[in-house]
């Protein structure tokens, strides 16, 4: 594995949708085949998600939960 395999980097505040809905704020601290291991910004635990989970801004995660709803609605 390269570094240039790895898009979120340690360290860095990520953003995940839970439930189609909740922006939460994480940070990155460990990646592992394919796996970014991710923990919540309130310190209250951590999660392994694969990295189309994971969104870099806020914006970005906004939009793919409005993306979503456009979809269900049709």
């Amino acid at each position: 594995m390269c570094d240039m395999d790895i898009k979120y980097k340690h360290g860095q505040t990520v953003y995940i949708v839970e439930n189609g809905h909740f922006i939460r704020a994480c940070v990155v601290i460990n990646y592992v085949g394919g796996m970014y291991t991710i923990r919540f910004s309130d310190g209250n635990g951590a999660i392994k998600l694969r990295e189309s989970r994971l969104f870099p801004t806020k914006e970005a995660a906004q939009s793919s939960v409005r993306e979503d709803i456009r979809r269900r609605m049709w």
